[in-house]
């Protein structure tokens, strides 16, 4: 016999076979089979005779074996029915593998022993390292002593004990279970598991376990006789989840509950009631469904307050769907309703700093360049700051507030021409009601003809002319001069323009720099918009800034049109680092040749020059990115407008600066006055795993202060995190208390966690 004969021999296991299939064999006791190591099938073998017809059943040639089996040298011994393999042995059956320095088959007891660094590795990732193993039943049954397991998740699992059953079933005994960074030389590791034995059932998919304790730093924090989870396997399961606690200013101290219910593959119910220690309980949930073509989400709170010996009835409904009629239509749904104004801000729910809360219906029609849609909204006033401030406006608005239904768009974008020019269609209907009785119904058409164009010397044109048209039927409505408004009103608005753009390029080793001054001319007629007989639905946020500037249509929407022919003109600068960074500015200005057209006037611009707008942004390096736009009168060079958002730091120390000034506008500010206020948030990492971070949103007019500020302490490692988070709004608001809010959350990796 010759030592250290490298060969491959692909089989199927002998316990494949019955153990009298052995005396039936051709093989040759004792006699060492040379091949050339390398795995194969072993339908592929080409002796006829050879020591894989020992493991191979009779069956048909073209059937491929399950089971695979690599070593270097393999002994049959007949006499004691054994066979033995040396050296890097290797197994494969079914997703399971085994590796060992040795194996041994005792046909009589169909029994296979693995000795000498044993790894077993099954389907999901898990490796199991043991000195010895034994194995029967095709593999199906094994039992390992003093045992350490890593998860496909780098989680580790010591037991003195493993068995492995033939239905798949596992059984462990004095378990230790963590997934932090831990090895033996360690004494504890941040937090681990014991439990005096460890169950898993694989036809329910359950892991049980018997006097489990959770340690932390080998401190013993919780003990319980039993407790079941579902095994990972499990994506979803009928179940209570973590609870979670926190403070509000106006529940007091609560416990947040969740129970999840798996109705069926493709819909669920997870029931969130809050029990509060200042209020009632508040009954809550969510409902999921997923059809082939669309989902159905629904969500909501509810509860009665008692409120100065009244009660009240107080919720919130959100509900979102989307369904796929065919390949060119989509239905989608967003409603949104709260109960009150300060509902969301008490129970700091979702869209708590909403001014309006908006549901829409629509259905949407996509085919090529070809887009139409029918949509219906429905509007419920809840901002917080219009009724502290202006409470008349806010029951003004709150008792006018708008329905539509239906407003339907369509567009359709030609094909291009021979010459690069296309046609744009436009085609918009609106029906609008308020809750004052009054109504409107609009038809509007806009056809656009647009020829974009690049001259040999590198200019840019794009011409563009278009027709408007309107039909309006209203009924009910009062214009400014407290006009009663009723009636069929018609209006044509033709419109030509001509965009000029030329890029100047200058590059160096290190840097790209672009100068692009843009120049756009607009003809149109001053008059012919009607504002004192057509209501003003759609286009009431009237704003100049860097955006809109240099559009044909400085307007939002379709009830007021931008009267008067003007030049805009501006520059756009930009440069680029081959390696990194960027920096970019621009600046731009309008001439008006009537000085009382329609959006100038909106914006109270007097004369014939607006003001300057711009923007600045900037970031040449990775620690620090600005953005910052801005609006400047044009005759004392005052801010109008300006608005900054600078991050400043790296993940170690980082500052974030949010800044804004609205100067007063009576069609922009009217209701809250000049406006000025300032965020301010500062991060740091203190260590590897904490971390910290504080804010305060300021506000800075004369009657101004704090309006919330807080901050969180963070540690996170790779088996646990621990946040706690503190705030306070600060409001002069009777009904909502300022205490301070707080929440503490930690979640143990794979187990879970509590917090909000």
């Amino acid at each position: 016999m010759l030592d250290k004969t490298h060969f491959t021999v692909l089989l199927a296991l002998v316990l494949l076979l019955p153990v009298e299939s052995f005396a039936q064999t051709q093989g040759v006791a004792g006699e060492v089979i040379r091949q050339e190591k390398k795995t194969m099938p072993m339908a592929q073998i080409n002796p006829e005779k050879n020591i894989t017809d020992v493991f191979s059943p009779k069956t048909d040639s073209n059937a491929e074996p399950d089971i695979y089996f690599d070593a270097d040298e393999l002994i049959s011994r007949d006499q004691e029915k054994q066979i033995e393999a040396l050296g890097n042995v290797e197994v494969r059956r079914e997703g399971l593998t085994v590796w060992s320095d040795r194996l041994i088959y005792f046909q009589d007891q169909d029994k296979i022993v693995a000795q000498g660094h044993v790894r077993m590795k099954d389907s999901t990732g898990s490796i199991i390292y043991a000195d010895e193993a034994e194995m029967k039943d095709k593999m199906s049954y094994a039992e390992m002593n003093k045992i350490k397991a890593i998860m496909r998740d780098g989680s580790q699992v010591w037991a003195k004990h493993f068995h492995k059953k033939e239905n798949n079933n596992k059984t462990m005994r004095h378990v230790i279970y963590t997934p932090c960074d831990f090895c033996e030389e360690k004494e504890n590791p941040l937090w681990r598991v014991r439990a005096r034995k460890v169950t898993h059932d694989a036809e329910s998919q359950d892991v049980n376990y018997n006097d489990a304790f959770l340690d932390f730093k080998g401190v013993p924090v919780l003990y319980t006789p039993f407790l079941s989870h579902p095994d990972p396997s499990v994506k979803r399961r009928t179940g209570f989840l973590m609870p979670s606690i926190g403070s509000t200013s106006y529940l007091g101290e609560a416990l947040y509950l969740r129970y999840f219910w798996d109705i069926d593959p493709h819909s669920d119910f997870l029931f969130t009631p809050i029990v509060t220690a200042d209020k009632d309980v508040v009954w809550g949930g969510q409902y999921r469904k997923y059809f082939e073509k669309g989902y159905v989400n629904l969500n909501g709170t509810y509860f009665r307050d008692e409120n100065e010996d009244r009660l009240s009835d107080r919720g919130n409904v959100f509900a979102k769907g989307r369904y796929e009629i065919n390949e060119n239509w989509v239905a989608d749904a967003d409603l949104q309703y709260a109960s009150d104004t300060l509902y969301l801000k008490e129970l700091d729910l979702d869209h708590r700093d909403d001014a309006w809360l908006t549901s829409i219906a629509r259905t949407q029609y996509f085919n090529g360049r070809d887009y139409a849609s029918i949509e219906a909204y429905y509007y419920k006033l809840v901002s917080y700051d219009l009724r502290k401030n202006n409470q008349k406006e806010y029951e003004r608005r709150r008792s006018n507030k708008p329905f539509v239904a239906p407003l339907l768009d369509y567009e359709k974008v030609s094909d291009v021409s021979p010459i690069g020019s296309y046609w744009k269609n436009n085609f918009n209907f609106a029906s609008v009601y308020h809750e004052s009785d009054a109504q409107s119904q609009r038809v509007s058409m806009i056809n656009s003809w647009i020829l974009p164009w690049t001259s040999p010397y590198g200019e840019r044109y794009r011409l563009m002319a278009s027709v408007k048209s309107d039909a309006y039927y209203i009924d009910d409505y009062f214009n400014d001069n407290k006009q009663e408004i009723s009636g069929d009103v018609a209006r044509i608005f033709p419109q030509m323009g001509l965009e000029w753009r030329l890029p100047f390029v200058k590059a160096t080793e290190n840097t790209r720099q672009i100068v692009e001054p843009v120049v756009v001319g607009v003809l149109a007629p001053n008059g012919n918009n009607k504002s004192d007989r057509i209501p003003n639905e759609d286009s009431e946020s009237v704003w100049l800034d860097d955006t809109n500037v240099l559009d044909l249509d400085r307007f939002a929407g379709y009830d007021r049109n931008d009267t008067g022919s003007r030049v805009s003109y501006g520059l756009n600068w930009s440069s680029y680092g081959n390696i990194m960074g960027r920096t970019s500015a621009f600046v731009a200005q309008s001439y008006q040749f009537n000085n009382k057209t329609s959006f100038t006037s909106d914006i109270e611009n007097e004369g014939h020059l607006t003001d300057y707008v711009g923007r600045i942004y900037a970031a040449p390096t990775h620690y620090l990115d600005l953005n910052y736009r801005f609006r400047l009168d044009r005759k004392n060079y005052k801010l109008q407008y300006s608005e900054l958002g600078t991050r400043i730091g790296t993940s170690l120390l980082n500052l974030y600066v949010s800044y804004i000034y609205l100067q007063n506008n009576k069609h922009i500010s009217q209701y809250w006055g000049a406006r000025e206020e300032l965020y301010t948030s500062l991060s740091a990492a203190l260590t590897r795993d904490w971390s910290m971070s504080i804010y305060n949103r300021q506000d800075l007019t004369k009657s101004g202060g704090s309006l919330e500020h807080g901050g969180n302490l963070i540690y996170e490692d790779e088996c646990f995190t621990l946040l706690t988070a503190i705030k306070k709004y600060d409001s002069n608001n009777p009904e909502l208390d300022d205490r301070y809010e707080y929440t503490i959350t930690f979640y143990l990796k794979t187990l879970g966690g509590m917090g909000r």
